[in-house]
């Protein structure tokens, strides 16, 4: 099975049948090196980021497999006032990080390698961080409506993992800035550059009107979303938002090209 969404109960036991619905634990013998990628954008708390829990289930569930594979959990925090370290720290990864010695990596800040393809003309080159491209990539945000891109999803997600010395704004403004001016664009080749290999995202709430606050989803969507193909899992997730699919560009370009 490729996708899976299940009812959310409790996120360790939800989040666990998913992963089984997948068949995950198969494709943990393939993995030397794991990055599970969460959406820390600053220090509020979920469903504006994702909530620690979300990701120990994933922690655990690859232990309890017995899976070999070195796990980091990186981010790279768009908050101008803050830095990665300090969210992770506010949101409680830091207890996460010890209590199953997994390390925390600022994806603000780590080496770079620098990527080109002919078919962007938004980023005809970019600079993104080179654990992306050792180590498999599981996305896992919470499901959000964005202001601008329409949809906080895995696609979107990508997002954090862009270098504000390249991407950010000025005098401390928001890390990822540059995004904003082709947001619909820069996604869909952000995605070109480097799409995850797993996703999970968090719709046991849901944010129904901005990525930062706001109301939640009324009732809850209570539902735990996986897959390995990004696009469809979005496609998903805009869905449960009562969004058009038809609407959101980043999502039906990478369809055509997915």
């Amino acid at each position: 099975m490729d996708f899976s969404a299940r009812e959310f109960t409790h996120l360790q036991d939800s989040v666990s049948r998913v992963l089984d619905d997948l068949d995950f634990q198969t494709v943990l013998g393939r993995c030397a090196k794991i990055l599970i990628k969460p959406n820390c954008i600053n220090s509020s708390p979920p469903p504006v980021t994702t909530p620690v829990e979300c990701c120990e289930a994933i922690i655990r569930f690859i232990r309890e497999a017995g899976a070999e594979a070195d796990l980091v959990v990186g981010e790279g925090c768009g908050d101008g006032g803050r830095e990665t370290f300090e969210v992770f720290g506010d949101l409680g990864y830091d207890r996460l990080a010890r209590q199953y010695d997994v390390e925390l990596i600022d994806l603000n800040t780590e080496p770079l390698v620098k990527l080109s393809r002919g078919d962007c003309r938004v980023f005809p080159e970019i600079y993104l961080p080179e654990v992306l491209f050792d180590h498999y990539v599981i996305s896992v945000p919470v499901l959000k409506v964005h202001t601008l891109a329409r949809i906080t999803g895995t696609l979107k997600n990508m997002m954090g993992a862009a270098p504000p010395k390249y991407y950010g704004g000025h005098g401390g403004g928001w890390k990822k800035a540059l995004f904003h001016n082709h947001m619909q664009q820069s996604i869909i080749e952000l995605n070109r550059y480097r799409m995850a290999d797993l996703s999970i995202v968090d719709g046991s709430v849901g944010l129904a009107q901005s990525h930062l606050g706001g109301a939640r989803c009324d009732p809850p969507v209570k539902t735990i979303l996986g897959g390995y193909d990004a696009v469809r899992v979005d496609q998903a997730c805009a869905e449960l938002l009562g969004l058009r699919v038809e609407d959101i560009a980043h999502i039906q370009e990478n369809h055509y090209l997915s």
